[in-house]
């Protein structure tokens, strides 16, 4: 439990957690009720990281630790408005996973978060994939926030 408490403290020492007063209220928290996410993460830090800053929104979110997963839960019939795709895991990375989402015809914003990659063709691979977004973690409210606005407009 004092882990939890510690990564909260950390979240709002490096900005996480900003902003949460403004961004939940009035038409953002209207507009991000009934969005569903998936988190996509092999680093249990950035899962909760993410699935925080989304349940501070108001988003309902899931977390898987590879990108087998997230397929494996689209093809047993679970959708989501939101993936949220690291590009290192194991298993099956963010961009084969991205790639076989696409050609299973999910349509869902598939935004990547991942770590600033000194390797800028692969980064390319990654939105070539089928990425709607791609944002450098550590994942922030108002990247999140630019990510939703994708989604509503795709709503």
């Amino acid at each position: 439990m004092s882990s939890n408490i510690n990564t909260e403290n950390w979240m709002k020492d490096i900005g996480v957690l900003d902003h949460l007063s403004g961004v939940g209220e009035g038409s953002t928290s209207a507009a991000t009720k009934n969005i569903t996410a998936l988190v996509v993460d092999d680093d249990s830090v950035n899962q909760m990281i993410h699935s925080k800053i989304l349940e501070n929104l108001g988003i309902q979110n899931q977390v898987v630790r590879n990108g087998k997963e997230a397929v494996d839960l689209h093809s047993s019939g679970n959708n989501f408005d939101l993936i949220l795709m690291d590009m290192d895991m194991p298993v099956m990375n963010g961009i084969e996973a991205t790639r076989k989402l696409r050609a299973m015809g999910v349509r869902s914003i598939i935004a990547g978060v991942s770590t600033c990659t000194r390797d800028e063709l692969e980064q390319k691979e990654f939105m070539a994939a089928g990425l709607d977004d791609f944002q450098e973690k550590p994942l922030t409210t108002p990247k999140l926030v630019s990510i939703l606005q994708k989604v509503n407009k795709k709503c």
